[in-house]
């Protein structure tokens, strides 16, 4: 009796770790996303509104163990605020407007998978976004050159693998960008910071 119960617990030990991915295996991953974005300032307050945009992307990791592997994105991030403030200057008044801004977002992120099957995971690290473009939802300008090319920060999120065979995965999860630097290219005010969660969907590539 006790050989058997022994050879059952191994064989379910057995099912339940099969799942994980080994040291020198690799993923990728497309997804997409809906971005809760925002600015602060450099004490940490949201002085705007939030802006509702998305995000999509693709992502590769290498796993160095069936715990841990280095995780990079490349995403398309629709970031910004809204009921922010642009000057008409056929009027002279000032219009409450969204601000857009487009970005390409690099994170380089260490990924904890956890769990029992190893489907849970935590991923942190830093990242660059390149601007690709910036603009006021109410009139349409151009306001690419008020704000500084490059964004840095970190990125944090965690997540939950649903595996549809040996090879292909689904997943959900949650992740933030936490800026570090001042978007403006000339602020004569206090630092000015991105920031935005995103909840997000997709699917995962065994290689």
């Amino acid at each position: 009796m006790k050989k058997q119960l022994c050879i059952t617990a191994l064989a379910i030990f057995g099912i339940l770790t099969s799942n994980a991915q080994d040291s020198g295996d690799y993923e990728l991953g497309v997804g997409l996303g809906l971005n809760l974005a925002n600015v602060s300032t450099i004490d940490g307050q949201n002085n705007a509104s939030s802006r509702t945009s998305f995000n999509a992307g693709v992502s590769g990791e290498y796993y160095f163990s069936d715990r841990w592997g280095l995780k990079a994105k490349l995403t398309y991030d629709s970031k910004g605020w809204s009921d922010g403030f642009v000057e008409d200057l056929e009027s002279n008044n000032k219009v409450t407007t969204d601000f857009k801004l487009n970005y390409i977002t690099l994170p380089i992120m260490a990924n904890w998978h956890f769990g029992s099957n190893r489907n849970w995971y935590l991923n942190f690290g830093p990242y660059v976004g390149f601007l690709v473009n910036a603009e006021d939802s109410k009139l349409g300008l151009d306001l690419k050159d008020t704000f500084k090319s490059t964004d840095f920060g970190l990125a944090f999120g965690i997540g939950y693998k649903f595996e549809i065979d040996d090879n292909i995965k689904l997943y959900i999860e949650y992740d933030e960008q936490s800026g570090l630097s001042d978007i403006f290219e000339e602020n004569s005010g206090g630092v000015i910071k991105n920031g935005r969660g995103s909840f997000n969907i997709g699917a995962l590539f065994s290689l």
